[in-house]
């Protein structure tokens, strides 16, 4: 079976594992502080705040930008369900747009008619590890004086074209960053998640929030040589990584640039590959994906679940296209706007197996199968851009 996807793992991350599991500390400690810096210090960031997942990131992000019951917050449907649940933590009520159906990501056109005078922000996904048009975003936000978060589950590595030079995805363009380690993610601590920012003011909510609202914490407490007692001026949450993840992640960190050159160079390969058999995604020239999936859409007659089946009988593992949340029970609302694009993007698309440790002969065999599996005599057409 060729996987879906691989996380890059050996006696490295085990041994930094061990070496944290047999300091005696295990918990939030110093090696998630050394994450923290060095995943800063990585994305060009000032502040980065380990959590415990991508999910509460989110839900601290848009808690530190001031979203709370009654106010709106513009964001996709297309996108996991954890996009649309963390703005319910607080309150607030999802208003889903449509996307760009060559990028899958939020479309910007549709932005500007979805704003109410209850928005409080913009949750913009960068899905599958391509870049939203960050630029674009920013400008609308501070028009409007709307906060703007980047939900970066997926893009630890990717990088945007702006004010003439590469920057990586998280530095962040908007007021907050929030990234995924999930294994299914191109690097992963198991689970966890972080959280960058250029606000001193949120970076410190974060920490209070992510540990009950303690005022200190436990390695100030520990360290210091006076007996400290801590106090909970706020309510807070457990939203803590362990040391045994940051240790692991701290390792995932160095593999990072190898594993994203390997990812561009396969996600190229198929391109050159596929592209006489299916539509294959688009990278605007500003932006650089890590390919945190790939993901192509199927010539029209096609059955998306019939070729998956087709793929998993030949020994070849596959997703569908994104989830679109608004079709789910939870967050089945009235919709304001049409999410056409996103609709057809989960009816029409389908996840290939894209990891480093994919060889060029795995590949050429999901190549081989996709191409048996596919009816491709409809013409191959670029949808049209969406609409809101």
């Amino acid at each position: 079976m060729i996987p879906i996807a691989l996380p890059v793992l050996d006696d490295t991350e085990a041994e930094a594992a061990r070496a944290a599991v047999l300091s005696g500390w295990i918990t939030q400690g110093p090696e998630v502080a050394a994450f923290e810096a060095e995943f800063a210090s990585h994305v060009g960031a000032p502040h980065a705040c380990a959590v415990s997942n991508c999910t509460t990131a989110l839900h601290l992000a848009l808690l530190a930008v001031g979203v709370g019951p009654g106010d709106e917050v513009i964001t996709v449907s297309h996108s996991f369900i954890a996009t649309a649940n963390a703005i319910g933590y607080c309150g607030a009520t999802p208003v889903f747009i449509d996307i760009d159906p060559i990028t899958f990501n939020i479309s910007p056109d549709a932005v500007e008619g979805a704003i109410t005078p209850l928005t409080r922000a913009i949750l913009c996904v960068h899905q599958m590890g391509m870049p939203c048009d960050l630029a674009f975003l920013r400008a609308i936000a501070d028009e409007h004086g709307l906060a703007l978060i980047e939900d970066a589950a997926c893009a630890a590595g990717s990088e945007i074209l702006l004010d003439g030079r590469w920057r990586p995805i998280g530095g962040p363009v908007g007021d907050i960053a929030c990234f995924s380690f999930h294994p299914r993610k191109v690097i992963t601590t198991g689970e966890g998640g972080m959280l960058t920012t250029r606000s001193e003011e949120c970076d410190a909510k974060f920490r209070l929030w992510r540990q009950h609202g303690m005022n200190v914490s436990d390695r100030v407490r520990h360290g210091a040589p006076q007996v400290i007692f801590e106090s909970y001026p706020t309510s807070g949450y457990n939203y803590r990584m362990t040391d045994i993840q940051a240790a692991i992640g701290r390792k995932q960190l160095h593999r990072l640039p190898g594993i994203v050159a390997r990812r561009r160079a396969l996600a190229a390969r198929y391109g050159e590959l596929l592209s006489d058999v299916v539509q294959t995604p688009h990278e605007p020239s500003w932006a650089r994906s890590n390919w945190q999936s790939y993901c192509v859409r199927l010539p029209a007659g096609n059955d998306q679940k019939a070729v998956m089946q087709s793929l998993l009988d030949a020994g070849v593992a596959s997703r569908r296209g994104i989830m679109c949340s608004h079709r789910e029970a939870v967050w089945a609302l009235p919709q304001r706007h049409r999410l056409v694009q996103s609709e057809r993007a989960q009816d029409e698309c389908i996840l290939l197996p894209l990891y480093a440790q994919m060889t060029d002969a795995d590949q050429d065999r999901v190549v081989e199968v996709l191409r048996r599996s596919v009816d491709n005599r409809s013409a191959l057409s670029a949808p049209q851009a969406a609409v809101s």
